[in-house]
């Protein structure tokens, strides 16, 4: 769907962002349906597959779209099916850190080992690394591995954790 207003101006994925978020918060996207492909809102907004990306890698932060694998990016809600291996991973060290299991200032297990343990790959290993970054739960320090964070997220307090 071809709208013929391109965005234009600096960080054109924020207004991308927006505008979905617009769209799919009016319900014009049912919980479970999916989003058109990156190509489709590429030609919708005019712009690179980059752009389009970015734009929805930050709807998917704020928990507006969830990645499914074999039908893209999605609504959260109804029909979707079994998250990606990494989010398991994520999740499982995630409620470790939350628990206690693992304390702060405690090291995370090796790639090595999550790989051999858990029977998956590099790739999902890092991915799953990458996400508890970004949440602010773990740091990753260069040639000494990965560590739970001493203190907490900003905007969580000890209590909330």
């Amino acid at each position: 769907m071809a709208t013929g207003r391109w965005l234009t101006g600096g960080q054109v994925y924020l207004q991308i962002a927006d505008r979905m978020r617009e769209r799919i918060q009016s319900g014009e996207f049912a919980p479970g349906q999916a989003l058109p492909s990156e190509a489709e809102l590429c030609r919708e907004f005019g712009v690179a597959r980059n752009t389009v990306r970015r734009g929805l890698a930050i709807l998917e932060e704020e928990g507006l779209l969830i990645t499914v694998p074999s039908k893209g990016r999605v609504t959260p809600g109804k029909n979707t099916d079994a998250p990606y291996r990494y989010q398991v991973v994520a999740a499982w060290l995630r409620e470790q850190i939350e628990r206690g299991d693992l304390a702060p200032g405690a090291t995370l297990p090796s790639e090595a080992r999550l790989r051999r343990e858990l029977t998956i790959s590099r790739n999902t290993v890092r991915q799953a690394m990458a996400v508890l970054e970004r949440e602010g739960l773990i740091v990753t320090e260069q040639g000494r591995g990965r560590f739970v964070r001493h203190e907490p997220p900003s905007g969580r307090t000890s209590q909330d954790v």
